[in-house]
């Protein structure tokens, strides 16, 4: 059954055209427009809570229309067409209430930062409503645009573009007067120039930038607060052909939509999935604003932190898609499944790089998605090692049921603390000028412990394995 699912949507990719831009945040802070598929063909849907329901404000739309975004104006909305004709509304998008203002209009329509400001692409400017443009220098622009957006405040402004001399080199150009003049800010390496896609965030100079990177099933969100100049990774979602894909930053800190739209041969099953997120990207509530039919299953996953120490429980975050009946985690990618919580707390045993696996499986259809490399978990912030030749010596290491303490210094007391890696005591005693001594603790279930010496006011910790 999968095998077909998959055919058939690799058939539509074929006959049906998607916009560029399929979503836009409004005016208001809760509000959002997005182009998705209806039970015939694709409309336009508003929604007033983020997302997680909307209104079909026209059903009507064909799939000329290749972008749409919202005015600051209150019910203005635009959108343009295959043909390059750009329409307006002002009353939020409904039926029957568009008009057309202008031709020769780039696909790569981005509203201003006043109201009746909107921008073509990089090269044109209005600032009525699309109703007269007027075209920017753009000097120091080169190759072909893939996407572009404009900042928050001032006259600063991005494009992504490619040189055919160059085609597996993306280079983010950057302007602070306009699109009067653009010099190169930063360059990316990817080889799915279409899957890229721009769009500003809450503050001055902050613009993420969403891209596949030589990974075809990986959708990797990066993020600037310097106009650009240097980005750091979010994190990986899950990304497939068949689903057509967008960002929009919010009108609030750390707020950043992903809508995932889903159709296969024929309408038979259509979905919108928007991602909503407050903090940056690491983790998301998963709205579905309109279903038809089946639910295919698509895993998706993160950790707000993911570099962590030993004794740190690990929470992940869940937000797969689809009619999902069972999901199996596999927290180090070695082919077992250690928990099958939809949004499971794990404990890493021992230090070092771990790659994830989520798998979920629905009625028909399955679906893994793997994280290289995607934990760290480090040592704690005081000293944990296996031998520490300072003070004390730990023999031996892993143990199977005896562990003997050697002091290097004569000491009046100290005290031995065992606890597990969530925190809880497990074993504690207190000597007495002793320069050795062994402690049994064979009750201990085999893992990974931290044994805590404290002598005085000095605290040491080790980190020691039952076999």
């Amino acid at each position: 059954m999968k095998n077909i699912i998959l055919l058939t949507v690799l058939m539509l990719t074929a006959v049906v055209s998607y916009p560029d831009s399929k979503i836009s945040r409004g005016p208001n802070v809760d509000e959002i427009y997005f182009i998705g598929p209806t039970y015939t063909g694709l409309g336009l849907y508003r929604s007033t809570d983020f997302g997680q329901t909307a209104i079909c404000v026209d059903s009507t739309l064909t799939t000329s229309i290749m972008s749409i975004c919202a005015d600051k104006t209150e019910g203005v909305v635009y959108y343009v067409t295959m043909q390059e004709s750009l329409y307006i509304s002002y009353d939020y998008g409904n039926i029957n209430t568009w008009n057309i203002t202008s031709g020769g209009i780039k696909i790569f329509l981005n509203s201003g930062r006043n109201e009746g400001e909107i921008y073509s692409s990089i090269s044109k400017k209005s600032t009525d409503y699309g109703q007269n443009f007027y075209y920017n220098s753009c000097n120091g622009w080169f190759g072909n645009t893939i996407d572009s957006e404009i900042d928050n405040l001032g006259n600063n402004g991005y494009s992504c573009v490619y040189s055919s001399y160059e085609p597996d080199t993306i280079y983010l150009l950057y302007s602070n007067d306009d699109f009067e003049n653009l010099q190169i800010q930063y360059t990316f390496l990817n080889n799915l120039l279409s899957d890229i896609e721009m769009t500003r965030g809450y503050y001055n100079g902050e613009t993420y930038i969403s891209l596949n990177q030589f990974n075809f099933h990986t959708t990797w969100l990066l993020r600037s607060t310097d106009f650009g100049q240097l980005f750091d990774t979010i994190d990986g979602y899950n990304f497939n052909n068949y689903y057509q894909f967008d960002i929009v930053g919010g009108r609030q800190e750390g707020e950043i939509y992903l809508i995932y739209n889903f159709v296969n041969q024929l309408w038979l099953n259509a979905h919108i999935y928007i991602f909503y997120s407050t903090n940056y990207g690491k983790s998301f509530e998963v709205y579905h604003p309109f279903s038809k039919g089946s639910e295919p299953v698509l895993a998706n996953f993160s950790t707000i932190e993911k570099e962590v120490h030993i004794t740190t429980p690990v929470e992940f975050s869940n937000f797969s898609i689809g009619d999902i009946q069972e999901f199996q985690w596999d927290f180090n990618n070695d082919g077992t499944v250690d928990a099958y919580e939809e949004t499971p707390t794990w404990y890493y045993q021992d230090t070092g790089w771990y790659s994830v696996k989520l798998s979920a499986f629905g009625i028909d259809s399955t679906n893994a998605f793997i994280k290289q490399d995607y934990i760290h978990i480090i040592d704690t912030t005081t000293r944990v090692q296996e031998n520490l030749a300072e003070d004390f010596q730990i023999t031996p290491n892993p143990f199977n049921n005896i562990v003997t303490i050697s002091s290097l210094i004569q000491s009046e007391e100290y005290s031995i603390y065992i606890l597990n890696l969530r925190g809880e005591m497990v074993f504690e005693t207190n000597k007495y000028n002793c320069k050795s001594f062994t402690i049994n603790i064979s009750d201990l279930t085999s893992g990974v412990y931290i044994l805590n010496i404290v002598n005085h006011d000095k605290s040491s910790n080790f980190k020691i394995i039952k076999k």
